[in-house]
């Protein structure tokens, strides 16, 4: 609703509406504990998150080595990345939202098992069409990692929301930088099954520790009545109904459009003169990468203080500026890495504002309201990835360049130009 402001606490004025059935939405604080979560709780999601993501990005240093081994064509090669990202997607809007119908907790141990099985089947598959299918399977149940996040948000006090949601997106902000680096080393040491087999054992690891860890459902936070058919509908109804949503949703698509324009083509430069960089160096460009999830818990702290406006506006003012050392990657390789950590801490910063934010608005559809927000952070990312190959293939780094920096722009200037005032609420 238009009335709904931000506030770094995550208190927000109630809808007249809400979400499920059409009466009033509960208070966020009575959705929440009152009390911080066990410790070492969070740290546990952290990892959990980020060694679930990482598996939507392991095969992308693999590919060749992969389609050689199962004599796969290049298209069919190009089709691993294609049907992981459909199935995160898919998931994205199928899966996360059960988490507001059935008890988190036993929702995140079982897609954690039922992934397992998924990259068991990558890692034996005997040829390509056993690959393609385990691969989109571990896409659809790589999203995990949002119902991690929600349930970080529903276990933490609406005083402290923001930096547990901060140091959540921070592990997964670096299991995703680390996992090509990761699959790199891996596969060079023991052959790309490898890669699969060690994340298999270490998801259900994962999967028995949370099973024993996790605290139950707060009993204000009690599941949703509504049936699936009707949870999945409510969650489109949601976006038509909240501007605030509808905005951090579109920022999201920018964010992640320039950040992908980033990171899916600058090993294209890297690896050719004056850098001819190894893999294995252009890997480790994700470390200097894993530098800007720092962000991710300090955005968490200011918004908590209350100073989400200033946080959204900095970040998208910071990325945008990134652009500028990252024009000069040809003759510098340190222009990279301050372009590299500036991007990264913006976006960070800007994500999990968005997310603390969003959450806030209706804490007992929080898998709605996440899994629907990183719909847009999907497509962002595939348009921006799809847009720097074909630039950098037709015109060079400096277009890229300038595309980063466009969609940089534009994602400031929304923030600025749509009443962030109204919609983002005034710092206190």
């Amino acid at each position: 609703m238009a009335g709904n402001r931000e506030v770094g606490s995550g208190a927000t004025e109630v809808p007249r509406r809400g979400p499920d059935d059409g009466g009033p939405a509960p208070s966020p604080e009575r959705a929440s504990p009152s009390v911080p979560p066990p410790r070492g709780v969070v740290p546990l999601l952290a990892v959990a998150g980020g060694a679930a993501v990482a598996n939507v990005y392991f095969a992308q240093p693999l590919l060749v080595t992969i389609g050689r081994d199962l004599g796969m064509s290049p298209a069919l090669v190009g089709g691993i990345v294609t049907l992981t990202q459909v199935g995160y997607g898919l998931g994205l809007f199928l899966l996360v939202p059960l988490g507001d119908m059935v008890d988190r907790r036993r929702l995140i141990v079982a897609q954690l098992l039922m992934l397992v099985g998924a990259l068991a089947v990558v890692a034996a598959a005997p040829a390509a069409s056993v690959l393609l299918a385990g691969m989109a399977a571990v896409g659809l149940l790589a999203v995990v990692t949002q119902t991690l996040v929600v349930h970080a948000a529903s276990l933490a006090p609406p005083d402290r929301r923001g930096r547990v949601v901060g140091q959540v997106t921070g592990g997964v902000v670096i299991g995703i930088l680390l996992a090509r680096t990761v699959a790199g080393l891996l596969a060079d040491f023991a052959g790309w099954r490898s890669v699969y087999l060690a994340s298999a054992v270490l998801t259900a690891l994962l999967a028995l520790v949370l099973h024993r860890s996790l605290p139950q459902r707060h009993a204000d936070a009690a599941p949703s009545t509504l049936r699936y058919g009707q949870l999945l509908r409510s969650t489109v109804t949601l976006f038509a109904r909240e501007p605030l949503l509808r905005l951090r949703a579109l920022l999201a698509f920018l964010v992640f459009a320039a950040f992908s324009t980033l990171w899916s083509s600058v090993a294209l430069p890297l690896s050719e003169a004056p850098h001819s960089l190894s893999h294995t160096a252009i890997g480790a460009f994700g470390l200097v990468g894993a530098v800007g999830a720092l962000a991710a818990n300090a955005a968490g702290r200011l918004n908590d203080r209350g100073l989400s406006r200033w946080t959204t506006g900095g970040g998208l003012a910071l990325l945008a500026v990134s652009w500028l050392p990252l024009a000069h990657v040809d003759s510098s390789l340190w222009a990279l890495v301050i372009g590299v950590i500036v991007l990264d801490f913006a976006v960070q910063a800007v994500h999990v504002t968005n997310q603390t934010l969003i959450y806030a608005l209706h804490p007992e559809a929080g898998g709605r309201l996440i899994g629907g927000y990183m719909v847009f952070y999907s497509i962002g990312s595939a348009t921006g990835a799809l847009a720097a190959t074909s630039l950098y293939a037709a015109f060079g780094w400096g277009a890229v360049c300038v595309l980063g920096a466009g969609i940089s722009t534009l994602a400031f200037l929304v923030w600025t130009l749509t009443g962030h005032d109204r919609l983002t609420g005034r710092d206190h």
